[in-house]
């Protein structure tokens, strides 16, 4: 590309792919940069579409779509407007034209360089120039005739431009929303939890986790440093845009480490056909990208119309639970599912709809019976209506495990999905959990550290080290996601775990304080920070503790194993046994509250500390672990 340049009130520097003003940086895709290359090399000239087409996909086909789509992504990022343009002036049926003030810029700041001629040069070069010029060129194809002759594979091999770019992982980021609604937020989100889904059906390639990938939603990083952080090599970035019942998406294949373009292409279809839209990007990426890959493989069955009266409300509850790590609590859960049930309503063969209600009712602070019976009935519904659904397999490992404490046929559910879907981060991390639960460690870790490499920012890998013993590693790796993720309640809450079995009180009161502060209780955080402070951090883990009895007696929370744990902390073995009990005689419910499953009785290395009285065994002899 040309050196930097100044565009009005931007700089742009296309080797980074960055525009700067008033020290604020905005990123533009490659292909976007290379069309405004493009357009600065003829400023003030118009250029035509066919011209900028060749230009920036050469030898390629591509229809007018994807070249509107990073003209629009360029007015977005230099916030121009295409009604009254001041950089990009738009040529009806032709082309577009740059009408900005350009100043090239050489390399030395404030330096600037005219774009020089073909005619200029020519001009300029003594006769004789020409002449040796001739006869050099005459001499390069000779020699080149008399190297094909001797081995024309080998010279075509030379002259061929080398993609040594291997795509043997990928990360999908946030669709962006170019809407003119802002509201549409929530079929951006759906739409890339979509298309992850489906790539995820293909074994041979790593597919990072919807979770792990939206924490880059508007982010300003640049594409290597992204794909360093997630440890991919293809990342697929594009945006969405609604009007009306129509959808169009444009997307586009990076390499990430050289964030070297590969691929891009535009889709459209009616809401309806938004399934098959999400298809149509997946098929597309996985014939791009199949010829990097050892072991080829398909996709399964072509997704079927959806009603758009049920894609609506199914697309909200998805966006709404997304959001309860967010502090939403219950209530952002309880939001989506009456979306979900929406959806069911309108088309009881959702299959996507019962998964997406079944986790609603699961892992809340305050459930009810009612919430577990919904998760059974409703994960059978699933199952039921889509026997090769990953996401419902998984649900269905959860109740097996959760409420029947049936451990095999819960393993047998969480394979059967990782075979549908070999990069279910939840199914390999489930399968962990349970594979500890079995005392089959060695196989635990392996699914973990997959679990991990699917899912980044999850906490699949820091517990298994603290299941292994490993207690420094599982430190070590919390204290790293907390630093990206400083107001991680749960993250938190791990290393009171981590620090307590180490019998680093003083750390563990630390960490037990914040849990409070994040999950919205500042004045039960205040308790515990006032009685490690004046009495040491021992009372602040009781009264941590005290905290928690106290959230379970007004309603707000319900987590009986955790409140064990925290009095095995304290040497109190009969208030843990009590609350281990009082867990096993509402197992109706525990299984579904955010709580330590009863079930990790054998595996989690401060309820072991029980192992010697005859309680702990009898318990785990009635949760059904004496295997």
């Amino acid at each position: 590309m040309e050196g930097h340049f100044r565009l009005g009130p931007w700089l742009v520097k296309p080797s980074l792919n960055i525009a700067v003003r008033n020290g604020t940086t905005s990123r533009l895709t490659p292909k976007a940069m290379e069309v405004l290359v493009c357009l600065a090399e003829h400023a003030g000239e118009p250029v035509s579409k066919e011209k900028l087409i060749e230009e920036v996909w050469p030898q390629t086909f591509v229809g007018d779509d994807a070249l509107k789509g990073l003209v629009a992504e360029i007015r977005r990022v230099l916030e121009d407007d295409a009604k009254q343009p001041r950089i990009i002036e738009t040529i009806a049926k032709r082309g577009y034209r740059l009408i900005a003030p350009i100043e090239w810029i050489d390399g030395k700041a404030g330096a600037s360089a005219e774009r020089v001629q073909p005619e200029t040069v020519r001009g300029s070069l003594p006769k004789h120039k020409f002449q040796m010029a001739g006869w050099a060129v005459l001499a390069g194809a000779l020699l080149l005739l008399l190297l094909g002759a001797l081995n024309v594979a080998r010279v075509r091999s030379w002259l061929r431009p080398k993609d040594s770019a291997q795509i043997r992982s990928i990360a999908v980021l946030p669709l962006r929303n170019l809407s003119a609604d802002p509201n549409q937020e929530y079929l951006c989100d759906g739409l890339t939890d979509g298309l992850i889904t489906d790539l995820a059906q293909i074994g041979s390639l790593k597919v990072i986790s919807h979770t792990s990938t939206m924490q880059y939603k508007d982010t300003k990083k640049l594409l290597p440093d992204i794909a360093r952080e997630l440890n991919v090599d293809g990342i697929i970035e594009g945006t969405v845009q609604r009007s009306g019942d129509r959808v169009r998406i444009t997307a586009q294949l990076i390499h990430g480490p050289s964030d070297r373009h590969i691929w891009a292409n535009t889709y459209e279809k009616d809401m309806g056909e938004v399934f098959a839209l999400e298809r149509d990007v997946t098929e597309d990426v996985t014939r791009h990208v199949q010829s990097r890959l050892n072991t080829p493989q398909g996709l399964s069955t072509q997704p079927k119309p959806v009603d758009v009266k049920a894609l609506e409300p199914y697309l909200q509850g998805q966006y709404h639970l997304e959001r309860y790590g967010e502090g939403g609590g219950d209530e952002e859960r309880r939001q989506a599912a009456a979306w979900f049930q929406q959806a069911i309503d309108h088309d009881p063969s959702m299959a996507s709809a019962y998964v997406g209600l079944a986790r609603a009712h699961w892992d809340l602070l305050w459930p009810s019976r009612e919430d577990a019976e919904i998760v059974g009935r409703v994960t059978q519904k699933a199952v039921e209506l889509d026997p090769s659904s990953a996401d419902a397999l998984v649900s269905s490992g959860n109740v097996k495990l959760g409420r029947d404490w049936d451990l095999h046929g819960a393993e047998e559910d969480f394979r059967r999905a990782i075979a549908a879907s070999p990069n279910n981060a939840l199914a390999h991390g489930a399968l962990s959990g349970l594979l500890f639960n079995l005392g089959r460690k060695d196989e635990a870790l392996r699914e973990a550290q997959i679990a991990q490499e699917l899912d980044p920012t999850s906490n699949n890998l820091r517990d298994a080290m603290y299941k292994l013993g490993d207690v420094d590693r599982a430190i070590a790796l919390a204290e790293a996601n907390l630093q990206a993720n400083p107001g991680d309640g749960y993250i938190h809450h791990g290393l009171f775990r981590y620090y307590a079995t180490k019998g680093m009180y003083k750390e563990a009161a630390q960490h037990a304080e914040k849990v409070f502060a994040l999950f919205g209780e500042p004045e039960g955080a205040a308790r515990v920070h006032k009685a490690s402070v004046t009495s040491g951090p021992r009372a602040g883990i009781r009264q941590f503790a005290i905290e928690g009895e106290n959230l379970v007696t007004t309603k707000r929370g319900y987590f009986p194993v955790n409140l064990a744990l925290a009095y095995i902390i304290l040497g109190d073995r009969d208030r843990a046994f009590y609350w281990l009990e009082e867990a096993y005689r509402h197992h109706d419910i525990q299984w579904v509250c955010t709580d330590i499953p009863l079930t990790d009785l054998k595996s989690d290395p401060i309820l072991v500390r029980l192992r010697s009285d005859s309680r702990y065994n009898d318990l785990v002899r009635r949760v059904g672990l004496l295997q």
